[in-house]
């Protein structure tokens, strides 16, 4: 078949009209770009919240609570109270042989951990800046663990005193050389 033959079709003459008018109206079809969209306004800052309202606790309030049931079971409390709260002057390791001083001191305790009393059962007599120094540093860490159990309790332990001023308590010792 010869595609430059004259065809057997006829073309109706409206088929050309209408061609052509489909031809004329797709060339007037052009795509323009739309506008870039409008930039959106930023979103108004949300206010932060109020800060709460945070009440500190009274000073007297412990900071845990003991469950112990005897005054020797207390002792282990209090003994772990005293190192959180002077972990830089607990004496590391073995303690040497020979002490400065050595002194056994009896603290009373009411229900909510203070202090009521205290009271030398053996006490260095020959260093007294080493006592002064275990009662500052016993009541300096009030409130202890309150002894619910017992609503007041009167414990007992022994002071093991370095000449460089740290120290351990008998209940937590790692002993000595």
């Amino acid at each position: 078949m010869n595609i430059f033959a004259p065809s057997r079709f006829k073309v109706h003459p409206h088929g050309l009209r209408l061609a052509a008018s489909m031809a004329l109206f797709l060339a007037g079809c052009t795509t323009t770009p739309l506008p870039p969209p409008a930039p959106r306004p930023a979103p108004a800052p949300v206010p932060a919240p109020p800060a709460p309202i945070v009440k500190a606790p009274p000073a007297a309030l412990p900071t845990y609570i003991s469950q112990a049931v005897t005054p020797q079971a207390y002792r282990r409390d209090a003994a772990s109270h005293l190192y959180q709260r002077n972990m830089q002057r607990v004496y590391r390791g073995k303690m040497p042989p020979l002490l400065y001083a050595v002194g056994v001191l009896q603290v009373e305790v009411d229900g909510k951990g203070n202090v009521t009393s205290t009271s030398w059962m053996r006490a260095p007599s020959h260093a007294p800046e080493v006592m002064a120094e275990i009662e500052r540093t016993v009541r300096q860490a009030a409130p202890y663990p309150a002894p619910i159990r017992m609503g007041r309790v009167t414990y007992t332990d022994t002071w093991l005193w370095h000449k460089s001023g740290l120290f351990q308590l008998d209940t937590l010792t790692e002993g000595q050389m």
